[in-house]
C-alpha cells in the first residue's frame, strides 16, 4: 500500500472530489438550478463527503478519523438520496443519475475499505496529538503526576511497563 501523507493522497477523497465536480455540473442544469433547496442540499452533501475525509484525516487520532470518515460515507449516501429526488422530478436523466449515483457509491466503498484498514491497524496514522518540546508546563505536570510520554501516548510508568513500552523524548 502506498504511503498516505496527506488527505489528498486518499483514493476515497479523490473519488469524492470527482463526485463534487459532477454534482456541480448537474446542478447547473436550468430545472435543477431553480430548485434552490434541493440544489443546495445536493451540493452540500457531496462537498461534506469530501470535506469530512480531509478533516478526519487531519484530526490526529484513529477514533476521530474513523468517526469523520463514517460521516463522510453518510454524506455520500445523502447525495444518493438527493439524486433520486432530482431524477423523480425530471431534473436529471437516467444516465446522469447512474453516473452520479455510481460515483457516490464508489466513494462509500472506498471510505469503508480505508476504515477497515485503519481499524485492523494497517494504517497507523497519528495516534496522538503531538506535544511540542516547548510545552515545558506539560512536561512538569507529567513528572508531578508520575506519567511518562511513550510511543503510544501519555501513560503511567506502571502501565508503560505492563505494555513493554519505554519512555521517549517529547517531540
Amino acid at each position: 500500500m502506498a504511503t498516505i501523507k496527506r488527505f489528498e493522497d486518499l483514493i476515497s477523497w479523490q473519488k469524492a472530489r470527482e463526485l463534487v465536480k459532477y454534482i456541480y455540473d448537474l446542478t447547473k442544469k436550468p430545472a435543477f438550478s431553480r430548485d434552490f433547496g434541493l440544489k443546495n442540499q445536493t451540493e452540500r452533501s457531496a462537498v461534506s463527503s469530501m470535506a469530512n475525509q480531509a478533516e478526519g484525516f487531519s484530526r490526529g487520532t484513529k477514533i476521530e478519523l474513523i468517526n469523520y470518515f463514517y460521516i463522510a460515507k453518510g454524506s455520500a449516501a445523502e447525495t444518493q438520496n438527493h439524486l433520486y429526488v432530482a431524477r423523480d422530478l425530471g431534473y436529471i436523466d437516467m444516465s446522469e443519475f447512474r453516473k452520479a449515483y455510481g460515483l457516490a457509491d464508489e466513494t462509500q466503498r472506498l471510505i469503508e475499505s480505508f476504515v477497515v484498514k485503519v481499524k485492523s491497524g494497517a494504517w497507523s496514522g497519528i495516534q496522538h496529538k503531538p506535544i511540542r518540546k516547548r510545552d515545558t508546563f506539560l512536561e512538569e505536570l507529567l513528572k508531578k503526576e508520575g506519567k511518562i510520554f511513550t510511543i503510544q501516548g501519555i501513560m503511567s510508568k506502571e502501565e508503560a511497563e505492563k505494555r513493554g513500552l519505554e519512555e521517549i523524548e517529547m517531540p
